[in-house]
């Protein structure tokens, strides 16, 4: 592609006055994606999400052992070695493989969480700045009683009444993690609702709903995708502690925070049982972190391009 056809493609994309949606769109996504690729370290977390997604995805060809059946008589905790890369637990199973497929609980539970915890703190945040007098006042004192109290104790009631498992853990934390979401869309919306262009759609006789789903949510978007990416390395750590204390994922699932339980009575011997998952931990918690910056540099209507 030479170097003309080049230029005139970019110029279309950062025209001042585009001709279209589309254009405009596009436009707005190149714009972002030179501010995200400009952040190194924000294109480092991509790279780490993007290999979790290839190892959970391929977690059955890259995992050389069973997560669950181990070789308890031969090979109990035996350390690091080109048979057993993280070595082997106290059951005799691979702890690389169990990795490997840990990161499918691990992607399963931040999807999850934030499928549910983001719409409901996005629908609560915008009924409410939208609203306001005593809608506004009821949901924000709701969501204050949730702000209240640490998200990892309020988790654990949750889970203490519901069971331990990695559903309702999974519920839990959703439950826990919308009123940060409410308050963001909330914020968003007290700057928007008496622009020119929302006082016009109520002039063409909108319905409130309308105005709120169509015209008020879509501007909440981009900030609430930065505080979700931001927030994977809470819900991680935070799933980790639940099934560190038996109230999360269930043996013999091969979930990293169940994985560091079982390997805390061996940690000054044997340290890869419970250093292994750990680490991995760390790594994915980095990785969400530095996407989460990148995003938020890259989002942000209000920075300039670079």
């Amino acid at each position: 592609m030479s170097a003309e056809v080049v230029q005139s493609r970019r110029d279309w994309l950062l025209s001042e006055r585009p001709a279209s949606r589309m254009q405009a769109r596009l436009g707005r996504a190149y714009v972002a994606w030179r501010r995200f690729s400009a952040n190194r370290l924000a294109f480092v977390g991509l790279l780490i999400i993007l290999a979790l997604l290839v190892v959970a995805a391929f977690a059955d060809l890259l995992a050389p052992y069973s997560p669950t059946i181990g070789d308890l008589k031969n090979s109990r905790l035996l350390a690091p070695s080109a048979a057993h890369w993280f070595g082997t637990d106290d059951l005799g199973r691979d702890i690389y493989s169990r990795i490997i497929y840990g990161s499918r609980w691990t992607l399963y539970v931040v999807t999850l969480v934030a499928i549910i915890a983001a719409p409901i703190g996005l629908l609560v945040g915008t009924v409410a700045g939208y609203a306001g007098g005593w809608t506004d006042a009821i949901l924000m004192r709701i969501t204050d009683i949730f702000l209240a109290f640490p998200k990892l104790i309020l988790a654990l009631a949750f889970v203490a009444a519901l069971g331990p498992g990695i559903e309702n853990a999974v519920l839990a934390i959703a439950i826990t993690s919308w009123p940060p979401y409410a308050r963001i869309a909330r914020a968003e919306t007290l700057t928007v609702r008496n622009s020119d262009y929302i006082k016009a759609v109520q002039l063409m006789g909108a319905s409130p709903f309308r105005i709120v789903l169509r015209h008020i949510m879509p501007l909440c978007i981009s900030s609430l995708i930065v505080r979700v990416t931001l927030d994977m390395a809470g819900i991680i750590l935070t799933a980790a502690g639940l099934g560190f204390l038996g109230l999360g994922a269930q043996p013999p699932l091969p979930e990293w925070g169940t994985m560091i339980a079982s390997g805390r009575r061996f940690v000054l011997d044997q340290w890869w049982v419970a250093g292994a998952p750990g680490f991995a931990i760390l790594i994915v918690s980095l990785g969400f972190n530095l996407l989460g910056d990148g995003l938020r540099d890259a989002l942000d209507p209000r920075s300039g391009d670079q």
